[in-house]
């Protein structure tokens, strides 16, 4: 049956069940406008360390009802500090509801949060919504819809799939990306290589605290639990990161073990009276490498009925903490477009216009001068020296103005996000 007269299979096709994926089927699903997901691998398994969502973030989860189940798998973060490499407290700010935002942040272990977010989607749209073993290698679409084709992990051919809209959340090897952009270049290496593992560790400071510390000329961490009393003895679960300058990037590949002598002797005299940082290292469970990548924002995600989402479109250097966010909020302001003008190639287009250029800051943004910058200035200024008082090497008022830049760009400074209307 020639597409421009076949049935469609469901209203919007949704391509890749990760956070941007399923976040957009539960908001579709919350604005009553069908949907279905296909996914790439056989078995959806909770893969990943920790990450952090923050108040413009878990605002939409909020939106969803979803809080209450991160509640019972997540830490709520309660303060952002950051210190020298010899272990001297640079800055402290509070974070989330601490700090006077409606809503949460939460430290969270990525694939909790997925698994929490594919157990909601289940319930509420049926067991059948997501269909995994389907990779889609591309789209085809005509004035009645759009077309997408699907191939199993033994590359055979599946039935194409039928809709009025596809969303390409297939992360960073996005196929839909590459259809769009066949010449696109290779990813930005940084300069950074990282190196991410968790610890079961007795919890330190406020045992709600997300730490950054050093700099990645000679070495940064950043540590947080994201889990609580993992055992009897009352211990979290704690992701740490280890980022340091590198000629050459690690393979861009999310699951990749790394090997602790590649990294560990930039920290093996991190020993501090509030975290021995050194042991935290040695101790983790399991260790992955990764390069600290991103791509150069598109000038669009959107042609005709297709559309780009999260890391397919915006993949950003993890140095926010608003990787996920960003996927997040993309997936919310998509649904509302689509309740209020129907699902059009309008839609899309408005979706493509504010998001392609509120994310593109965001990219930009952390490529020179994210929260962490703050560990950067007091490096340079210090001459990465011990100091008496901070105040001596940076004033208190510059400290803020640098974190607070931050939350403005990426959408989160909490008078602006109370303000802002909901997206659906």
């Amino acid at each position: 049956m020639p597409d421009a007269i076949r049935k469609r299979d469901t209203d919007v096709v949704i391509i890749g069940a990760g956070v941007g994926g399923l976040v957009l089927a539960l908001s579709l699903h919350q604005a009553g406008i069908a949907c279905r997901i296909y996914e790439a691998v056989r078995e959806i398994r909770p893969l990943g360390v920790g990450i952090n969502l923050l108040p413009h973030a878990t605002r939409e989860l909020d939106e969803l009802g979803l809080l209450p189940s991160l509640d019972n798998i997540a830490v709520r973060t309660k303060e952002s500090v950051f210190y020298t490499r010899h272990g001297q407290l640079i800055y402290r700010e509070p974070a989330g509801q601490a700090a006077g935002y409606d809503w949460p942040q939460y430290s969270i272990h990525r694939g909790d949060l997925q698994m929490a977010l594919l157990d909601a989607v289940r319930q509420r749209l049926g067991k059948d919504c997501v269909v995994v073993n389907s990779r889609c290698t591309g789209v085809e679409q005509d004035d009645a819809g759009i077309t997408a084709h699907l191939r199993d992990n033994d590359n055979r051919e599946l039935p194409p799939v039928r809709g009025a809209i596809v969303v390409g959340c297939d992360g960073i090897h996005s196929a839909l990306r590459k259809q769009l952009y066949p010449q696109e270049g290779a990813p930005r290496y940084s300069g950074v290589n990282m190196w991410r593992g968790t610890t079961r560790a007795k919890p330190f400071l406020s045992g709600a605290s997300m730490v950054r510390a050093g700099w990645l000329s000679t070495g940064k961490m950043v540590i947080y639990p994201i889990r609580d009393n993992v055992d009897v003895d009352g211990r979290q679960l704690v992701n740490w990161v280890a980022e340091i300058e590198a000629p050459q990037p690690a393979v861009r590949d999310w699951t990749r073990e790394g090997r602790l002598e590649d990294f560990f002797p930039a920290f093996a005299d991190w020993h501090f009276d509030w975290l021995d940082v050194a042991a935290l290292i040695q101790n983790a469970d399991s260790v992955l490498e990764y390069p600290m990548v991103d791509q150069d924002p598109l000038p669009t995600w959107t042609q005709g009925r297709m559309t780009l989402l999260g890391d397919a479109a915006h993949p950003m250097v993890p140095r926010g903490s608003n990787g996920a966010g960003q996927a997040i909020i993309d997936a919310r302001y998509l649904a509302g477009q689509l309740k209020r003008q129907g699902l059009t190639p309008d839609a899309l287009a408005d979706y493509d216009r504010v998001r392609v250029e509120a994310t593109t800051r965001v990219v930009l943004t952390n490529r020179v001068n994210p929260p962490d910058a703050i560990l950067r200035e007091v490096h340079l200024r210090s001459g990465d020296r011990p100091y008496e008082r901070i105040e001596d090497v940076i004033s208190p008022a510059e400290l803020e103005r640098i974190s607070a830049n931050y939350k403005l760009v990426a959408g989160f400074d909490p008078a602006g996000l109370k303000a802002r209307p909901s997206f659906l």
